[in-house]
């Protein structure tokens, strides 16, 4: 039995009925790499059923304490049944990739049963009309509440389903299973209220260490700065909508050489702003000031459990010149402001650690009517870098080719991107609400047409702005210009983030 912590209980304490944390991790194979170039979905339940000993995500469920008087455990679920959690659907012809955003969306947005585990699996066939996928390939979903999943760091689900090699090891007979036993509710209150009458003790440290940015705190989070409005600061329907744009890492190195000290994160941060201001300029909605994106601080290493730091980025949107938005995105990577929020949103998490269950429930609540005052809204959206795998990997000998995550939203803040890299490719994907973004497949095209105008301008730049070597780091080593930003210096369309062909997966 485990208990979660602040940040983590803090997602629940959140969810509400038409917008709940779920974070969906989307994942395509191709099974042509797979033993007899096959792979059945009674193999896949096989072999998440050798695996459950992996992990105990898999069989624990979580149990509230009475009154909510401490945070709520983890306990292993004793009538766990794992073809519940692991479903097989197909989608109907053509089988395109707009059904399949479509479909990942539905599933996506429906709330996990909070009295079970708290993860679904879905194996999607009928994948008929994607563009540059092997035939036969298929697709994984798995949707898992935020409170059980660090989406910057490790996702133990996702790795313990998952070989390094196209050949699987033999099958592990699966281990004797005996659940242990929840405690009682009077075992709860007990702890529970020990818990609560020692939080005074606990929180001493943190405020000491918070004190010295308690007033960056209180003007982000009780008085935030007056930004523009926009759509995505409005309040969420029950209904999401998804797409996804991929690019490779070579062609992101290219873009950050347009600016000195520019970094990938910078380039990406770009290029999502571009995209933006093209959308809301197509809409008639581009405000004349800034907007600002939470995204986390550059170069900071999460830690297990812990939310990484966060700053405001002025995204530039008012700048014309794309090589100067970007240049305006750099400058602010060390910023002392910036160093500021990243204090403050640590100390907050530490508080959360030992403030009283039933008072972080209390804040999450008000944190999210805050959040509704539209007249001053945080930020205009969110851009996450997700914990990828660093190697391909293989299920049931099937490669898998594509990586990316579905994202959860919020009242007051609609639009999030999640940022993804996987074999040499980075992968954009907006995630927003259906009301908010009708027509997700012109986002992502802006999105793409922004990358493509960075592109041109990185193969036309002169020869000491190319980077010279493949394989550069995000912290800024050069790298060589790709064939892809030779063609769109030529004028031709660059693979994969310049194919526009609304079968295809994000390319």
């Amino acid at each position: 039995m485990r208990q979660l912590s602040g940040h983590e209980a803090g997602f629940l304490y959140a969810d509400t009925t038409h917008a709940n944390a779920n974070v969906t991790f989307v994942q395509i194979y191709d099974q042509s790499t797979a033993p007899g170039g096959t792979v059945r979905f009674k193999s896949i339940l096989a072999h998440v059923a050798g695996r459950l000993q992996r992990s105990p995500v898999f069989r624990q469920r979580l149990l509230r304490v009475p009154l909510e008087l401490d945070y709520p455990y983890w306990v292993e679920d004793e009538h766990f049944d794992l073809e519940y959690h692991v479903r097989h659907i197909a989608l109907p012809k053509p089988g395109d990739w707009r059904q399949f955003c479509i479909q990942a969306s539905r599933i996506h947005a429906r709330a996990l049963d909070l009295n079970r585990p708290l993860w679904e699996l879905y194996v999607i066939e009928g994948l008929d009309s994607f563009v540059d996928l092997p035939p036969g390939s298929f697709a994984v979903l798995t949707k898992i509440h935020h409170a059980a999943v660090d989406v910057a760091g490790r996702h133990e689900i996702v790795e313990a389903l998952h070989d390094l090699v196209a050949e699987p090891p033999r099958a592990e007979p699966p281990e004797p299973w005996f659940p242990e036993r929840a405690p009682g509710a009077l075992q709860l209150l007990a702890r529970g209220a020990l818990h609560t009458a020692l939080s005074p003790l606990s929180l001493a440290a943190p405020l000491l260490r918070l004190a010295p940015v308690a007033w960056t705190f209180a003007a982000d989070v009780v008085a935030p700065e007056q930004h523009h409005a926009t759509r995505f600061n409005s309040v969420v329907s029950p209904h999401r909508v998804f797409d996804t744009r991929r690019f490779t890492v070579a062609e992101f190195e290219c873009i950050r050489a347009l600016v000195p000290r520019a970094t990938v994160t910078d380039a990406v941060l770009a290029v999502c702003a571009g995209g933006l201001r093209r959308y809301l300029q197509a809409q008639g909605e581009l405000p004349e000031a800034d907007l600002e994106a939470i995204a986390p601080v550059a170069g900071a290493v999460p830690e297990p459990g812990v939310e990484p730091p966060w700053q405001l980025v002025s995204l530039g949107t008012s700048i014309d010149d794309p090589v100067a938005r970007l240049r305006h995105i750099q400058r602010q990577a060390a910023s002392a402001r910036a160093g500021l929020r990243a204090q403050a949103a640590r100390g907050l998490t530490e508080l959360a650690e030992h403030a009283p269950a039933a008072t972080m429930k209390l804040a999450s609540r008000w944190l999210g009517l805050r959040a509704n005052e539209l007249r001053r809204p945080a930020a205009c959206c969110t851009v996450t870098a997700v914990g990828s795998p660093r190697q391909p990997l293989y299920l049931c000998g099937a490669r898998m080719t594509y990586f990316s995550a579905i994202l959860p939203i919020a009242d007051g803040m609609g639009l999030v991107f999640a940022v993804t890299e996987y074999d040499g490719r980075i992968v954009v994907s907006p995630t927003s609400c259906r009301e908010l973004v009708p027509d997700p497949e012109a986002f992502t095209q802006a999105v793409r047409d922004s990358f493509q105008e960075y592109l041109a301008l990185a193969a036309a730049a002169p020869a000491p702005l190319r980077p010279a070597a493949r394989g550069a780091s995000a912290a800024g080593r050069p790298g060589p210009r790709p064939r892809a930003a030779r063609k769109a210096a030529s004028g031709r369309p660059a693979a994969p983030g310049g194919r526009r062909r609304s079968t295809a997966p994000p390319g």
